[in-house]
């Protein structure tokens, strides 16, 4: 994953879309690519590389803080959700600076 860390700035940037939209676009687009990638890495590699238990526990926890965060995302203003996503933005980038 990480695609969001490149998809949400084009969003906002160049077409304009708003930071919350952007947001909400990128956890959906990751649908297709999860239903792809799944019998790729499961199925067709030489071994399976999925652990499904560990992978379970992954699920339940992506499920409940989507929902708390889709619900939480539609309580603050769009220029906070904004800030958020910039400061993440810049620690992560400083982390790779400072520890690639």
């Amino acid at each position: 994953m990480g695609g969001g860390f490149v998809m949400i700035p084009l969003q906002v940037l160049w077409a304009g879309v708003g930071q919350k939209n952007a947001n909400a676009n990128s956890l959906v687009a990751i649908i297709p690519i999860a239903i792809v990638a799944l019998p790729v890495y499961y199925f067709l590699a030489s071994r399976p590389q999925v652990d499904l238990h560990f992978a379970l526990f992954l699920i339940i926890g992506s499920v409940v803080g989507a929902y708390a965060g889709a619900r939480l995302l539609g309580r603050i203003p769009e220029r906070e959700v904004t800030l958020v996503v910039v400061a993440v933005l810049l620690l992560v980038g400083l982390k790779e600076v400072i520890s690639p």
